[in-house]
């Protein structure tokens, strides 16, 4: 299936317990189906301490989101739209805004 969310794009969460809240894409996992948006369904995780992590302690992390419950922003009107595709006439597919037609860039 073709990624209609891409990493960096800016999504709405439509529901769960971060709903209403945007954030950029950080990550992407397209078996899975999820994705890991910033400040969206962050959870405290304790860690011990390692060479990349002096201190160790409680560190806040962002978990996977299922893409289903994410909803892309358009760039052009700031409004969460939904995700097509159309073939251009120099044969690349682009992403497009359902609501306003417009081609997504990236």
């Amino acid at each position: 299936m073709a990624a209609r969310i891409k990493k960096g794009d800016q999504v709405l969460v439509i529901s769960g317990s971060s709903r209403g809240t945007r954030g950029e894409v950080l990550s992407i996992s397209p078996k899975a189906e999820k994705a890991v948006v910033r400040g969206v369904a962050v959870a405290k995780r304790h860690t011990k301490p390692s060479r990349t992590n002096q201190e160790g302690g409680i560190v806040s992390k962002e978990m996977p989101v299922h893409l289903s419950n994410l909803k892309l922003v358009d760039p052009k009107s700031g409004e969460p739209t939904r995700v097509g595709f159309r073939k251009l006439d120099d044969g690349r597919k682009v992403r497009v805004a359902k609501a306003t037609g417009e081609v997504i860039e990236g």
